[in-house]
């Protein structure tokens, strides 16, 4: 079966895979041979598609429920399918007129409200949960630095990036800091620092506190401390906007309390899918995470269909679907596809 050259019966076997899936994703039953018979389109008896399928069986693309006489797809074959199988359906010219419209209505607005409208577009048109990372920005120049005492040995840090955006963030340090030494060591960043990328200038800041520690003055040591925090990038990265996940109730699969309880907390943390979402922002198109696949527990009855989305020709962030694994495929993956070129349009003034 995995390989067709070898395999004489590799059309009339996919041919029945394909069709077992469809039923599946169609009515979420397990599929019996008399259902296949009628569903794949061969002249074969059940007789024989019992036989097929016990080889996809035996190859691990399907299984036996344990009170079901019929099958089911695995994860192998649902990937199989996806890979080899699916003939996909783009959307209907009503539905791009709407996903165009909505995107387009919500053009004027700040990345975020984009953002949102295509999570829900993805939610209403493909019935399962839509996201959709916010847009990172390419450069982060620093423009100005500046620092405030707080009490509690905290600072205040002020950043401008890319002269409009302002940026304050709590520092928590190790002593307390006073006005004139928070002026001076940002006298000494802003004059050492300004116009520089702001990823460059903490991996420069780390630089100089591994290789200057010993021989640093009291106003280098100050401004390293303190800049060091201020910098931190570790909050950087992109949150995602959700729409649409209570409709993951509706799937029978996804309907056990406690495993929408794990979800909607995975959802809420948005780590783990995050992570899940930094492996496809690199990815040339579309990226599927069928099942276990993701290597996250919570997720191995679902699936997540991603892809990365541009702005100036520069993959920005990532945008995608996550529904069960019974998911139709051939109309999310060209939605998750189309989506993303259409939010990367609207997000492009030039275009």
């Amino acid at each position: 079966m995995t390989d067709s050259s070898s395999n004489p019966s590799f059309d009339r076997s996919g041919q029945i895979l394909r069709a077992l899936v469809a039923q599946y994703i169609r009515d979420g039953q397990p599929v019996g041979s008399r259902t296949l018979a009628r569903a794949s389109g061969l002249n074969l008896s059940p007789a024989t598609i019992r036989n097929v399928m016990a080889d996809l069986e035996e190859f691990g693309f399907v299984a036996a429920p344990h009170t079901s006489a019929g099958r089911v797809p695995t994860a192998k074959g649902y990937r199989f399918f996806v890979d080899t199988l699916v003939k996909l359906q783009p959307p209907a010219e009503t539905e791009l007129s709407r996903l165009q419209s909505q995107l387009a209505g919500d053009g004027a607005g700040d990345a975020k409200s984009v953002a949102g409208a295509a999570s829900a577009a993805l939610s209403a048109l493909t019935h399962m949960a839509g996201l959709v990372t916010l847009p990172r920005q390419a450069q982060l120049t620093l423009r100005q630095l500046e620092f405030l005492p707080l009490s509690n040995n905290r600072v205040l840090a002020i950043l401008v990036i890319n002269d409009q955006e302002v940026q304050n963030r709590v520092l928590h340090m190790e002593r307390g800091y006073s006005e004139s030494e928070l002026r001076r060591a940002a006298n000494y960043l802003n004059e050492k620092f300004i116009g520089q990328d702001i990823r460059e200038v903490r991996r420069r800041v780390l630089e100089e506190l591994q290789a200057m520690r010993e021989s640093m003055n009291q106003l280098m040591v100050d401004a390293i401390a303190v800049a060091e925090r201020a910098l931190d990038l570790g909050g950087e990265r992109s949150e995602f906007v959700l729409s649409g996940e209570t409709r993951l109730m509706e799937f029978d699969e996804l309907s056990d309390v406690e495993k929408l309880r794990q979800l909607f907390e995975a959802f809420g943390a948005q780590r783990e899918i995050l992570n899940l979402l930094d492996r496809s922002i690199a990815a040339d198109g579309v990226q599927i995470f069928i099942g276990e696949e993701s290597g996250y527990r919570i997720l191995d009855d679902c699936s997540l269909v991603t892809a990365p989305y541009r702005v100036h020709d520069q993959i920005v962030g990532v945008l995608g679907v996550i529904g069960p694994t019974r998911m139709a495929y051939e109309r999310v993956i060209p939605i998750v596809d189309i989506t993303a070129r259409l939010l990367g349009a609207a997000l492009n003034p030039n275009q």
